[in-house]
């Protein structure tokens, strides 16, 4: 305790020992002995410190100044531009069991190499004890949140993203239920983590804490975000709620005196920001959702965060008017990794010619510049990113903050799938939902490291945070289905289907097939059955696109993106049935959704003679 005191301004003591909470003392004082930091600085709610911490990214040099009022750029260093999966690893007591899908060891190991690796540091920076909130305040839905770090970066990032949570602990006085999170970017090279070969990031779930060392990329050092989201699941599992990696909108149908809220997980990159920032329709949140069952039977959800670090690439005026506004004006802002050239930051696909030169995540570049292995250097990084406030949208939801959240009418599962999956369907029933949901596939993408283009097998888009059995979060979705008095329908997306290298959706297609959902939820349309649930009908979907995007929708189109292609899906259930059959405790109610799903795709091969089937023709049979 008397060395992290004496690190300490008076300000800073007064503001730790007035939450009288030992455990968060106790907390800072092991962190600050371990990491060796030459300065600690406490942080509260207050708006002098918030713009302590965005005035502290600027003078590090971890963040510079852009030439619109309120923007900043900030750069991770070449090899540090996704998250890391590799050196993620939950750490595991005796008898603890998570999906096989992640890496674990032995607890004591990690606890020991990650400590051996934190020592000293902090040397020579000032380290940050933050407060936050995850979810609104005064709710029973949220979490409080405290973060350690010696990056301004993160912090700043972290005041964007996430509500401020002081007066959260305040409440809190001695008890200790509460996450928490230890970050260091480590020993810096230009202004960038150098020893990235030591990178970790160490889930803890016994004392829900997390260690994350040696990075600055958000996805691996903000630890509210998806490293809080990991032990959230297993907090929710506990207590009979769901975690989710999930978007929560409003749905504003023409015509209709009505609000829709629906939430949906997509993995990264396939469209899931861009379907909650639709235009015409409002958000709550892009990523993370709480879902609690109330007290009168209806599922509500939240959204934890109160910001957006999404990706940028193919933002522009015409597809994300929303965002793009949101981006290009003067307000505060973050952009990661993208390039800059006279203050002005450019981003792939962003509407408009890039410059020839200037500078991004490798340094100063020029057009056809090679990395050491002669890999091209594109003048942004595919997976680079902008963070702002919800708050600065046009679009937000009003009840974007309501303690109790909102009604949920449907959850919407969505991948990118280039030969297979139509793009949109509803489930035939819960269970069958649950099925969909966790059959999720998605082509690999920048926004993880690794090749990409690979079909990666992510059920519900949350297979990288699953820290309990794959077969007990299965079971945990079939009983949430079975405990809620207002029905809840489920529906799956697919943006990405292809002919000849082509894609067979336009950009803003998402928005008829999300509001198709939307009035399948209140009756206003009819649906084909199929094998694989029901399907719009043609003369739906031709209203729709008039009505909302004022296009013609052709039948042939129609008929193409809605076939259902039978081999395909067959060869779908192939690849993850062995994922399914190697965790071993999946329950019984998902393999006979399984052998329905199977043989209800042979039965329709062999009454109707072929492996493509137009969708009339199921109201032909």
């Amino acid at each position: 305790m008397e060395t992290m005191f004496s690190l300490m301004d008076e300000k800073s003591k007064e503001k730790l020992t007035a939450l009288k909470n030992p455990k968060v003392e106790k907390t800072v004082a092991e962190f600050a002995e371990i990491c060796k930091p030459d300065k600690i600085t406490v942080l509260n709610d207050s708006q002098e410190d918030i713009d302590y911490v965005r005035g502290l990214a600027i003078k590090n040099g971890e963040e510079q100044k852009l030439g619109t009022e309120g923007h900043t750029v900030h750069f991770d260093g070449y090899n540090d531009q996704a998250r890391d999966k590799a050196h993620t690893v939950t750490l595991l007591s005796p008898g603890m069991k998570i999906t096989k899908a992640l890496n674990s060891m032995d607890r004591d190991q990690g606890l020991k190499e990650i400590f051996e690796i934190f020592v000293g540091c902090m040397k020579g920076k000032e380290m940050l004890v933050m407060f936050y909130c995850l979810g609104p305040t005064n709710s029973e839905f949220s979490i409080p949140a405290l973060q350690i770090t010696d990056s301004g970066y993160v912090g700043h990032s972290e005041n964007i993203l996430y509500r401020q949570g002081y007066k959260e602990f305040e409440k809190l006085q001695d008890k200790s239920d509460f996450f928490y999170f230890v970050h260091s970017a480590g020993e810096l090279e230009n202004y960038v983590s150098k020893n990235v070969d030591k990178r970790r990031i160490y889930i803890d779930l016994d004392e829900n804490r997390v260690f994350t060392v040696n990075n600055q990329y958000a996805g691996n050092s903000v630890g509210l975000k998806k490293l809080a989201l990991r032990l959230a699941i297993k907090k929710a599992s506990e207590e009979d709620w769901l975690t989710e990696h999930m978007f929560v909108m409003g749905l504003h149908p023409k015509g209709k005196d009505r609000v829709t809220y629906i939430t949906g997980a997509f993995p990264s990159a396939c469209g899931k920001t861009s379907t909650a920032m639709l235009s015409g329709q409002t958000i709550i949140g892009d990523d993370i959702a709480y879902v609690r069952i109330s007290s009168e039977g209806e599922a509500r959800a939240v959204n934890i965060e109160q910001g957006i670090f999404g990706i940028i690439r193919d933002v522009d005026s015409k597809g994300d008017p929303h965002i793009f506004e949101s981006i290009t004006t003067p307000r505060e802002a973050i952009f990661s990794n993208v390039l800059i050239k006279d203050t002005k930051p450019y981003w792939l696909g962003m509407g408009q010619e890039l410059p020839k030169e200037g500078v991004n995540h490798s340094g100063e570049w020029k057009e056809e510049a090679k990395d050491k292995n002669g890999n091209e250097i594109t003048a942004s990084h595919k997976n680079a990113r902008y963070t702002i406030r919800l708050s600065e949208l046009e679009n937000m939801d009003e009840k974007a903050d309501a303690p109790d959240g909102v009604p949920v009418s449907a959850f919407v599962y969505g991948g990118r799938d280039s030969d297979t999956t139509v793009p949109v369907a509803e489930s035939l029933s819960w269970p069958h939902g649950v099925f969909m949901g966790a059959a999720v596939e998605s082509e690999t993408t920048a926004a993880t490291l690794g090749a990409e283009g690979q079909r990666v097998h992510n059920p519900m888009a949350n297979l990288d945070f699953l820290v309990i059995p794959f077969g007990k979060y299965i079971e945990k979705h079939m009983d949430f289905g079975e405990q809620i008095k207002k029905p809840i329908k489920i529906f799956s997306t697919n943006y990405f289907l292809k002919e000849d290298g082509k894609y067979l959706n336009g950009m803003l297609d998402k928005k008829v097939w999300v509001l198709w959902a939307e009035g399948r939820i209140h009756n206003d349309f009819e649906a084909i059955e199929t094998p694989i649930g029901f399907i719009p009908k043609y003369e739906d979907l031709k209203q729709l696109f008039k009505q909302y995007l004022n296009q013609e929708y052709p039948l042939a189109n129609y008929t193409n993106q809605f076939s259902i292609r039978i081999d395909k899906y067959l060869d779908k259930l192939t690849r993850v049935e062995p994922v399914f059959r190697d965790e071993g405790d999946v329950p019984q109610i998902f393999w006979d959704q399984f052998e329905q799903q199977k043989q209800s795709l042979l039965d329709a091969k062999e009454k109707f003679g072929k492996s493509v089937i137009e969708p009339n023709e199921f109201l032909e049979k």
